[in-house]
Formats: C-alpha cells, structure tokens, sequence
C-alpha cells in the first residue's frame, strides 16, 4: 500500500500549509525561501555543541551521539567535527579515511542553543507557524543528522512530535507508514525489509522541506554514497505532561535537563512513585517522607511567599517563553560591557524588548532573557521609548531625572535599583540579551 505525497513546487505559505496539512498528512516544499537555516550557522553549532564541557573531554556531550555502521561510539573524540573543520564539506573530506568507509551517524539534538544567529533565523521563520498554532508549550526542539547512514540509527519508530526535516547538503529519504506496520511489542525496528511494501516515501534535497504529523511511522535512509545533511524542528504534539509546565512555573532548569538525550522529562516524582517512605520520630511514631522531587516542589512554593507572589513568576516565565520565540533553551547572553553616558545606543527593532509589571517593579525580556528592576512600568516607558522610536541617543540622556545611587553593584539586590546605576545596569543587561545596540564607533 502506498499513500500519495503532496509536492508543492512554488511557493511556501504558513496560512495555506496549516489549513490543508497541520496535523493532516505529510507534504513536501521544494526550494523554500526564506530559508530556516544557512550552513555555516549550522556547522558553527555544530562543533559549538561538540566541546567537552563538564564531562571528561574524552566523552561527548549528553546532546550529541556518532553510530558508526549500527554501533555507537561511546567515546569519539576526534570523528566529531570541530572548528579547524571549518564546514561539512572539509570535516567529510577526512572522515572517511578515519573510518576506513565505514558509514556513519552524527546526530545532536537541542544544538540551536549553541549559535545566536542560528537560533534567531529559526525563530523568526516559525513566528508564521505559531501565529496560525500557537506557541509550543514546552517548545520546539532542533536536531541535526549529518551523515552516510543507511538508515536512521534507531530504525523505524514513531515520535510525539509533529516535524519539519530541512534539507541542507545531500540527499535524503524519509520513508513513511500511516499505521505501525509489524505488531510485535516493540517500538521500533531495525531490520524493516519485510515491511517496505507498505510504506510511501519522499526524496529531500537541499532547500526542500518535508513536513509530518507525529502520527506517522518513519525512517531516514541514504540516497547513494555522499552524505547528507538535515535539520529537524519537532513540535510537541501527544504525550505532553503537565509536569513540564509546574517545573518551570517552580524553579529555573539546568539547560541540560531540556537537551540531553532520551529527552525531557518530568523531574517532579508522581505522590506514590517512588512510594512514600516514613521515618521513626522521637516520640516513637512513623512519620511519612515525601520523594525528594515532591519536596523539592514543596520547598519551592514556600519561597514564593519569601521572594515574591506566585504572579510574578508566570509573568517571568511567560515573558521568557513568549521572547524565546518557541525554541527554548535559549542562546547565552553575550559578555556585559560597560555603557558610559556618552555611549549611544539604540534598540534592535527584530527583537523588541518586552516587559510586565510585578508586584513591585517590572520585569524585562528580549530574546528568551529577562531581568526585574525596581522601576514602575511608567519609568521604564521614559526610558525605553526614545529607542522604541527608533532614536538613537546617549546613555547619559536616558538616565535624566533618575536620581544618584549607592556604589554597590546593583546585581546585588533581588531588582536592579531604580537609580543612575540601576538603571544603567538594566541598558547593559538588554545589550547582553541583544535587545539594544551601540553605534558602532562606541563598540570598545
């Protein structure tokens, strides 16, 4: 049984691609534009997401997997590409005689993280999507698969996520089926021979981008011998958890626990599992003891009452993840640098900076970033609106009427100060987020 492939040839629409095909049935874009991702923003995250970090520099990070022929390489050190590669087609030129023609699989899944312009480009792409959708509510994740593999390394599976796969050097097939086609217990299959009769499938250049639902049985395999290079962007569709909304709204996470293989999942224990324990208390009674991820949710809601209103939280968070643009974890901010009053500075009208009031003060974010100062939601409007439209001015300018403060570092309080220096730290902190830019003469 095959099942027909809708091809479009011109043109790429986010309104008309989800009226006809989200949460439908797969199609295929040739030749998009604007595109989602350019090479050197892929490769340079690439081997940003290769470096050893906390773990010995023998081990690759928990993101990143190379499968050589059906085997996983538990320590590949020098088959990972790194910068003095300097692109896919220089770090293919000395792999295959390190591995001796053998084919291979380099998958890094949450590498968007690791480069600014990458991430950006992916973000601003999708807007169009979630104008029609809607935010993810955990966000998407972004995956690479480069390599010459005959097929995908876990063999035909079905994920909870809708997927778009870019195709950026090469050739690739993804071969598909509607239902699960074997009904052993499993849940995937590496030798799939018998089953390809019932598949349908689509042949994805560079430039071409290949949409399907995440009900949908899959695989990727090589086309020839050359290899091939692709993004996927998955949108979580089944099996969401209201865990992963309560972990954010109580604490933020290592950016580890949103990028390590197998995925993320709930660090919160479900009341019974593992099941309650109890302790002998000195008055001889059995006392029970929550699992230690209930308590830590606990401890967590008790410091709302210390550090601020349970409000206040969602408006972090909900600033963040509506600035994130749908792909979190986020790239780092840049290093802060020192603005004087006579730099100027301007705001970079791609990414706005957007606030909300809190209790006391107000919350700023741009880009996935956010910080709290004291300043009403009215001051932080006479500071920001000179850039908002479109002026640039001095530093000095934007501090008129803020009184003179302490000389402590402003980082020390719970919110930047609303003085000269706490609010000059808020113009740094929004340059380290990229949401404000100086002339570039002022650039030190």
């Amino acid at each position: 049984m095959t099942e027909p492939l809708t091809v479009v040839n011109t043109g790429f629409d986010w309104p008309a691609f989800i009226a006809q095909h989200w949460d439908r049935s797969p199609v295929l874009f040739r030749s998009i534009a604007p595109v989602p991702f350019a090479e050197a923003e892929v490769f340079a995250a690439a081997t940003a997401a290769c470096l050893p970090g906390a773990a010995p520099a023998t081990e690759p990070p928990p993101t990143v997997s190379l499968t050589v022929e059906r085997v996983q390489r538990a320590r590949p050190g020098p088959l990972l590409p790194g910068r003095a590669d300097r692109s896919f087609d220089h770090y293919q030129e000395r792999l295959p005689a390190e591995l001796a023609g053998r084919r291979y699989a380099l998958v890094i899944s949450g590498f968007h993280a690791h480069d600014f312009a990458l991430w950006d480009r992916e973000r601003k792409f999708y807007a169009g999507l979630w104008a029609g959708v809607g935010l993810p509510l955990t966000g998407a994740i972004t995956t690479l698969f480069h390599g010459t593999y005959e097929h995908s390394p876990v063999g035909v599976h079905k994920d909870r996520f809708a997927t778009f796969m870019y195709g950026l050097k090469g050739r690739k097939r993804m071969r598909f089926w509607p239902e699960r086609p074997w009904n052993e217990p499993v849940s995937t299959v590496l030798d799939y021979g018998r089953y390809r009769d019932g598949s349908f499938e689509a042949e994805v250049g560079p430039g071409d981008l290949l949409y399907w639902p995440s009900g949908y049985y899959h695989v990727g395999e090589s086309v020839g011998a050359e290899p091939a290079t692709s993004v996927n962007v998955g949108v979580p569709r089944e099996e969401h958890r209201a865990g992963y909304e309560l972990e954010d709204l109580l604490a933020d996470l290592d950016t580890a626990a949103l990028t390590g293989r197998p995925g993320r999942d709930s660090r919160l224990e479900p009341i019974g599992t593992p099941a309650l324990s109890a302790h002998v208390g000195p008055d001889g009674l059995l006392s029970p003891v929550l699992p230690e991820g209930l308590l830590r949710s606990v401890q967590a809601f008790g410091r709302f009452g210390e550090q601020g209103s349970i409000r206040d939280r969602v408006t972090t968070v909900s600033l963040r993840r509506r600035t994130a643009g749908g792909f979190e974890p986020v790239p780092g901010p840049a290093g802060p640098r020192r603005l004087t009053d006579d730099t100027v500075v301007e705001a970079d009208p791609r990414n706005p900076v957007r606030w909300a009031p809190l209790a006391a003060g107000t919350n700023c974010a741009v880009n996935g970033h956010d910080t709290a100062t004291a300043l009403t939601p009215g001051d932080l409007l006479r500071v920001l609106d000179p850039l908002l439209t479109g002026k640039q001015v001095t530093v000095g300018e934007l501090l008129t009427g803020f009184p003179a403060g302490p000389t402590t570092d402003p980082d020390d309080a719970a919110k930047l100060p609303a003085d000269r220096e706490g609010v000059r730290r808020l113009l740094e902190k929004l340059e380290s987020f990229r949401g404000l830019t100086r002339r570039r003469g002022d650039i030190p």
